[in-house]
């Protein structure tokens, strides 16, 4: 059989856009695989499950357009689904003089980015956040917290209703076009599809390449470390805590984050990572390394960032150090507040020459379609980012041959309606 689609990778990417095709071709014959037992496995699945509202981003960047986009998505869709979502609202908060400075900065992007914002001074910190010190705050109402791998498991059961079909348990060695075709080859077959979509997270580099092209990215992984307070201290914030980012780092700084069912988590932090999936502190992958350091962008990011690095890797190592990094702006804190909590690892995209990827990457060959550099926010953009890859695929689906590729229209997008 030959498939209309194959897309790889179930985490939210993969599976909003294996939906949303579904939904706007519905005679196609779609193929979702995945190398693990069930949905959002890796980056989905250990995320803070935050919405967020598009503060950080560019003015003009996919990032910011599709955040903004993409938490009005995620509130449509779990308003519909009837799935946790808290609009509980974000505080950025400034400790000290150069942080404050920086305020200005995200003021000013809040208003490009058409985000409702609200200055807080010192005192009215003091009565909404009385665990919290700092200067002064920037409140950003919009900002939600939601439960990303029930999304995950709804948008699949959705998929397969409309007729879907969905393979776990297959892991793709490689994706290369052939004779007219997409063909992803697994260890004992192949499954050909006239068209591909790979949304492959932390290996987006090697599936690039296993077709015999030349990416112009390597990924680059970064555990992002936790904690989780004990519960007595569930109520000891009232909204999500962030610190005011440094603006020459792609990472927001480790926050107290309100997770969906009322516990609070402390990070993540960004150390280097020694394994793409080693989620274990002490993982190591010695084939992961090795492809790591034979990359020119590697050392050249890393001989750029080597202060960064070495002050999240003693932080990492030294429980104390992290501990410092909560307490400049919740002092209450203690080391024994800092309980076991599983970490995450982001794919970082990284050009050969050293400069990190800050926005969404998408590359197209004639028959396939690489999600190349999707990091945080992709989740709250997922709506918006699986919208982006349909309307790509579906200018090219009817040359293809698929399925009412040549009859269909895409729809307005819902979450909008």
């Amino acid at each position: 059989m030959i498939y209309d689609f194959v897309i790889v990778g179930a985490g939210i990417v993969g599976l909003s856009t294996a939906w949303q095709l579904k939904q706007a071709l519905p005679e196609a014959s779609i193929l979702l695989v995945d190398k693990e037992e069930r949905p959002a496995m890796h980056q989905t699945g250990h995320n803070s499950g935050v919405v967020h509202a598009g503060v950080y981003y560019q003015p003009g960047s996919a990032k910011a357009r599709f955040c903004k986009e993409g938490a009005e998505a995620v509130d449509w869709f779990c308003r519909r689904e009837k799935l946790p979502f808290d609009r509980c609202g974000k505080l950025l908060v400034a400790t000290n003089a150069e942080e404050d400075r920086r305020i200005e900065a995200l003021v000013e992007r809040c208003a490009a980015n058409g985000i409702e914002y609200r200055l807080i001074g010192h005192g009215e910190l003091a009565e909404l956040e009385p665990n919290i010190r700092s200067t002064r705050a920037i409140l950003v109402p919009a900002t939600a917290i939601t439960d990303y791998p029930a999304i995950c498991r709804r948008l699949l059961e959705l998929f397969l209703e409309d007729g879907g079909e969905v393979r776990f348990s297959l892991e793709a060695e490689s994706l290369s076009e052939e004779a007219g075709n997409a063909v992803l080859r697994y260890r004992g077959g192949r499954i050909a599809a006239r068209s591909a979509i790979a949304c492959a997270g932390l290996q987006a580099d090697r599936l690039a390449r296993s077709g015999g092209r030349r990416p112009g990215f390597a990924i680059v992984p970064f555990r992002g470390e936790y904690y989780r307070l004990p519960p007595a201290k569930n109520d000891i914030v009232r909204h999500l805590i962030y610190p005011i980012p440094d603006p020459s780092l792609p990472f927001l700084g480790v926050h107290l984050t309100r997770m969906i069912d009322g516990s609070v988590t402390v990070g993540p932090n960004a150390v280097l990572g020694l394994a793409r999936e080693g989620y274990a502190k002490a993982a190591v992958s010695p084939a992961d390394i090795a492809e790591m350091v034979a990359s020119p962008g590697f050392w050249k990011m890393a001989l750029g960032n080597w202060r960064a690095g070495a002050s999240e890797l003693y932080n990492s190592l030294n429980r104390r150090g992290y501990l410092e990094l909560c307490r400049k702006y919740c002092p209450s804190l203690q080391l024994s507040d800092l309980r076991p909590y599983p970490a995450g690892i982001r794919a970082q995209a990284v050009s050969p020459a050293g400069e990190l990827h800050h926005d969404f990457l998408i590359e197209e060959t004639p028959r396939t379609l690489h999600v190349c550099n999707a990091p945080s926010p992709a989740a709250t953009s997922s709506m918006p980012i699986g919208r982006h890859i349909v309307e790509l695929v579906m200018k090219k689906a009817a040359g293809l041959g698929i399925a009412g590729a040549a009859e269909r229209q895409l729809a307005p997008p819902p979450w909008k309606a």
